[in-house]
């Protein structure tokens, strides 16, 4: 039971944040990309591509807090490993591209790697009993 309150709080702390800096990212996403950990942010109509990436992390929020809201927890945890991909995804582009290689490990490699370990605790969590197989009766020679 404690278990399953601990994974519903850091389910709903991943949701706020990718909300959080998701709408960062529509509403001022030069702002955002300073803290991206890229070198340098996106020059021209670049900008466009900083709004899309807001989108994307919004969408992903939203999915998980349905999921959370409507008790379909299996599903929040498979969602959770899918949606690592995401943030390790933002890691390989940081370092790809130069950038700060702290906040590629520290920011994008460290919230991945959390929702690994929470979405899988929620895998466990919910994983089914497995039912210990009938012994037969013991018949009469």
């Amino acid at each position: 039971m404690l278990l399953k309150k601990i994974n519903t709080v850091l389910a709903a702390a991943f949701i706020l944040f990718i909300l959080w800096f998701g709408t960062e990212f529509i509403l001022s996403p030069e702002t955002a990309a300073a803290g991206f950990g890229l070198p340098s942010p996106p020059a021209g109509d670049g900008g466009g591509f900083l709004i899309i990436k807001g989108i994307r992390d919004v969408v992903l929020a939203l999915v998980l807090g349905i999921l959370l809201v409507t008790g379909h927890r299996r599903a929040l945890g498979w969602a959770l490993l899918v949606e690592s991909l995401a943030a390790y995804g933002d890691m390989t582009t940081v370092l790809a591209h130069h950038g700060s290689v702290a906040t590629a490990l520290g920011i994008h490699c460290l919230t991945a790697t959390l929702m690994v370990v929470n979405g899988l605790l929620i895998m466990r969590e919910t994983r089914r009993a497995v039912a210990a197989p009938a012994t037969p009766a013991l018949q009469p020679a």
